[in-house]
């Protein structure tokens, strides 16, 4: 077991409470945002049939009991998303969530097993009015706690700047020297050796074994990443529509979806989708993450049939999901993400 105080000894609660009482003045901030702007506040089940379908998201399992003693399969859910969507369809405009989400193999610095997550939707508007909400929703919550900076690991951003726009194929080529999108066909379709080729010639590593998806994602870590969100925010927007499977590809270029990023301090903060509201195309999406999770994991989760029946008729719609917490670490000057949680989770043997 952690050797570590208990966070609830009065002394190591007596170091944490100002960020504590930080966090729930950025709460009552941010609800009174959401209200003013028409929003309704909704709370969803933490039980799911499914806890979503992105390959490298892990999950808690469990079981509900019937009865006869027999066992129906659940999840505790990694995000709220599935029953917004469902709240979208059944006719809502405006909606607000703070859900409390649950992501195995997740411990670190920003990291928890079980965390805050903020999504909120909006019907009938596209994904750049959740660009705006997010450049307000950084001013208020330095204003809330009367910092002039946000600060982690002795980075620094301004949260009253305006954010940078930043494409993800432009990212790679301002901090990779890498041509993404040379390695994506016109139908979205990635070819794993152009970019493996790109990145030998960039010097950076590739295993035989590297997939598309693996190359994409070390480019981003160990290349684009360190770089954003330093100074101002940085909105990192039109991702790969394979790396997309919740957004719908953009207008001006099919190769590309309606998904941004926003992140501060090099911290990620928030996920945001133009939402994909076919049906078909979602499980074929789906299907095609759960492929890859057999391949790395040897596991899959269930599809929520529920879920692609609501999303049928759900209206056109944009969504995003903004970690909590790490909000509230970077307006408070936190350190740790369990130095911002009333009451973190046990730590168990390593």
């Amino acid at each position: 077991m952690s050797h570590a105080s208990p966070w609830w000894t009065p002394h190591v609660h007596g170091d944490r409470r100002p960020f504590l009482l930080g966090r729930n003045r950025i709460q009552s901030a941010l609800r009174r945002f959401f209200d003013e702007r028409d929003f309704i506040e909704v709370d969803t089940a933490t039980l799911q049939v499914s806890p979503g379908n992105e390959a490298h998201l892990h999950a808690f399992a469990t079981q509900a009991l019937n009865h006869d003693g027999s066992a129906d399969p659940f999840y505790l859910h990694t995000s709220p998303e599935f029953a917004c969507k469902k709240l979208i369809a059944a006719g809502e405009k405006r909606i607000a969530c703070f859900a409390h989400v649950y992501r195995n193999r997740e411990r670190g610095p920003l990291h928890h097993p079980e965390f805050t997550m903020l999504e909120w939707y909006r019907a009938g508007e596209t994904y750049e009015t959740l660009m705006r909400d997010c450049a307000e929703i950084l001013t208020l919550a330095a204003q809330t706690t009367g910092v002039s900076q946000f600060t982690f690991q002795g980075r620094t951003c301004d949260p009253f700047a305006e954010p940078e726009r930043l494409a993800v194929a432009e990212a790679f080529k301002r901090f990779a020297k890498i041509d993404l999108l040379a390695s994506i066909a016109s139908n979205g379709e990635t070819d794993r050796d152009a970019l493996a080729s790109a990145m030998v010639s960039a010097g950076l590593r590739v295993a035989a074994d590297d997939n598309w998806a693996d190359l994409f994602s070390r480019v981003l870590v160990e290349k684009v990443e360190p770089h954003l969100g330093f100074g101002r925010a940085t909105i990192l927007d039109e991702y790969p529509v394979a790396e997309a499977a919740l957004a719908r590809p953009t207008a001006r270029d099919r190769r590309v979806a309606e998904r941004f990023e926003l992140y501060a301090c090099g911290v990620e903060l928030a996920n945001a989708f133009g939402e994909l509201t076919d049906a078909a195309e979602q499980r074929r999406r789906f299907e095609m993450e759960m492929t890859e999770k057999a391949r790395v994991y040897g596991e899959t989760y269930p599809l929520d049939e529920d879920f692609l029946a609501a999303l049928a008729i759900m209206p056109e719609a944009s969504g995003i999901a903004l970690g909590f917490d790490r909000l509230v670490m970077l307006a408070t000057g936190a350190s740790r993400i369990d130095q911002v949680l009333w009451a973190p989770v046990a730590e168990t043997a390593s």
